[in-house]
């Protein structure tokens, strides 16, 4: 729920903290379909099912990496793990309810072996954490651990973060979101990691989501990391997506899917 103070930092220029607060409130509608332009019901079902669709693709292409190139100098190649799903979008209660547990969600979501991650990437909005700002973060990965990274603001915090624990250091989560969404064209930068997230594509710091690995919910911390599924005790996204933001996909008999193209999902 909007605050004077948080909505004060996100729109910094306005008269009061009344006003502030009422232009949040709007953004944060317009974040999640409901607004004066959308029938919310016809907006969200079509939504879904673009998420849906989407998740289908990534599923069935069962890759084996991803490479991230743009402008920016990101030059990142993700492994994925065997048996890895791609989730995001609706899901289905166990009364077979559909529902959408995140709004706004525009992520498509999946794990990379902790172990697998290897080259440059450099964060294209800043990160909050615990209430700092963490800015111009570039990282190198070798073998899937981070051994460099800078920030021009905020460094000594992005140290504190990585030294969490060995996992921290490691990636839990790959996920895909359009540079053409709500949030991403509004401009905000709400200062709220779950706003932020669904503004472009991502990574995550830390703990992987186990469901993101067939039968990965039955596993134990050893048998999930056997499996190259992360462990922290942090889980932090930070944003890496661009609008010149490519994406390619290698299959296992070392064919490549072009995934995003100029910041977007290509036509599937």
């Amino acid at each position: 729920i909007p605050t004077p103070a948080w909505a004060s930092k996100v729109f910094k220029d306005t008269a009061n903290a009344e006003e502030a607060v009422a232009k949040l409130w709007q953004a944060i509608f317009s974040a999640v379909r409901i607004d004066e332009k959308n029938d919310p019901i016809e907006a969200w079902s079509k939504h879904t099912a673009f998420m849906k669709k989407a998740t289908d693709f990534l599923n069935r292409e069962k890759l084996v990496s991803l490479h991230y190139t743009n402008g920016l100098g990101t030059d990142l190649t993700v492994k994925l793990p065997e048996g890895h799903i791609w989730a995001g979008g609706a899901e289905i209660a166990a009364d077979k309810v559909e529902f959408v547990a995140n709004m706004p969600t525009e992520e498509v979501y999946s794990l990379p072996d902790r172990n697998g991650v290897d080259g440059v990437v450099y964060a294209s909005k800043p990160l909050i954490y615990q209430g700092n700002v963490i800015d111009g973060i570039r990282l190198v990965f070798k073998e899937g651990k981070v051994v460099e990274y800078s920030a021009t603001k905020g460094q000594e915090v992005l140290k504190q973060l990585l030294d969490t624990d060995d996992g921290a250091k490691h990636l839990g989560e790959v996920a895909l979101v359009p540079y053409d969404s709500p949030i991403s064209n509004s401009g905000i930068l709400f200062y709220n990691t779950l706003f932020d997230e669904n503004a472009a594509c991502h990574l995550a710091f830390g703990k992987a989501y186990p469901t993101c690995l067939e039968g990965g919910e039955k596993m134990d911390t050893v048998e999930l990391l056997q499996h190259g599924v992360n462990d922290s005790l942090v889980h932090e996204d930070f944003m890496i997506g661009t609008e010149d933001m490519e994406i390619v996909g290698t299959k296992a008999d070392g064919s490549t899917v072009q995934i995003f193209t100029r910041g977007n999902f290509v036509e599937f």
